[in-house]
């Protein structure tokens, strides 16, 4: 072999030299398969995110600016939150938040405590009529809410809550759905570590509160967000329930822009955005709980 021929650099194939994109499982991905994945994803970005960053962009916008001009602008040419302070002015839009907190918060607290001591007990404890509560449950996942409205609006006036908060929260403070997932997510648990409890004294409020409950804190983060999502954008039963315009929720409130500045949308949209943004910042604070659910209730060590 010549000295040419030792010094000249060896060439890798063409197909060795292009960058390796694997999936979560190492198998190789295509380029054009990645590339329909970007697309799809982006179209799928486009259509959810899209109307809150365009109503976003309608609030901040001027009166001088002209929302309805072709082609529309996405970028205000003056940002301003002038707009955020004539929803102020318009309605009581915080006190009509503050009701809203409440509910919602309320509405956290007994779902998340009701459908983990129901789930529990539906998947650990063992009683006549199990399998009977559990169908209980599925079934009245299957019932729409309008066809027991009138129901509920009649119990609410005979327990004397109509014109209440604690009438708006009542009817959902525990949903069917949210205890069927708490039930599957203590199902998933292995029985070898409440046995080991067991044997070692506990009793069931201590094996649920010590061992079963903390492996459970993505579902339970998931019922949490639905349930807040659920009390703080129901528009329905609020509107039935309450007459005073003091304990108007968030939703009802915002209603009246629509009434009364009917051509105005730049306050429809400032109204908007302060209605989303407190589900974005719950999903922000519990955004690493709500996709642990895959290896929750795996046993760690």
């Amino acid at each position: 072999m010549s000295v040419a021929e030792k010094i000249r650099p060896v060439r890798e194939p063409a197909a060795a030299r292009e960058p390796r994109v694997a999936d979560e499982h190492g198998r190789r991905v295509r380029v054009g398969e990645l590339v329909l994945r970007y697309a799809l994803l982006l179209v799928v970005l486009a259509l959810t995110v899209g109307p809150f960053l365009w109503q976003l962009s309608t609030s901040l916008k001027g009166p001088t600016e002209d929302i309805y001009d072709s082609p529309p602008t996405f970028l205000p040419e003056h940002p301003t939150l002038h707009n955020y302070e004539r929803v102020g002015a318009t309605i009581p839009v915080w006190d009509y938040a503050l009701n809203s907190l409440k509910v919602a918060g309320a509405n956290v607290v007994t779902n998340c405590v009701g459908s983990a001591l129901a789930g529990y007990a539906l998947a650990r404890l063992r009683y006549r009529g199990r399998r009977a509560a559990t169908l209980a449950f599925v079934l009245a996942m299957l019932v729409p809410v309008e066809g027991i409205i009138i129901a509920q609006f009649t119990t609410m006036r005979e327990l004397g809550l109509n014109n209440t908060l604690v009438g708006v929260v009542l009817p959902g403070s525990i949903g069917a759905m949210n205890v069927l997932l708490m039930r599957n997510a203590f199902r998933n648990l292995p029985y070898e570590i409440e046995e080991a409890a067991y044997v070692d004294g506990a009793n069931a409020w201590q094996r649920f509160l010590r061992i079963a409950l903390p492996a459970v804190k993505g579902t339970l983060a998931v019922v949490a967000i639905f349930a807040f999502m659920g009390a703080w954008d129901d528009f329905l039963w609020p509107l039935i329930v309450l007459s005073d315009p003091s304990r108007f929720t968030l939703t009802i409130g915002l209603n009246y822009l629509h009434g009364t500045f009917a051509n105005d949308e730049r306050l429809v949209a400032a109204g908007t955005v302060i209605a989303v943004a407190p589900l974005i910042a719950l999903f922000a604070c519990l955004q690493r709980y709500f996709f642990r659910g895959v290896g929750e209730g795996a046993v760690k060590g």
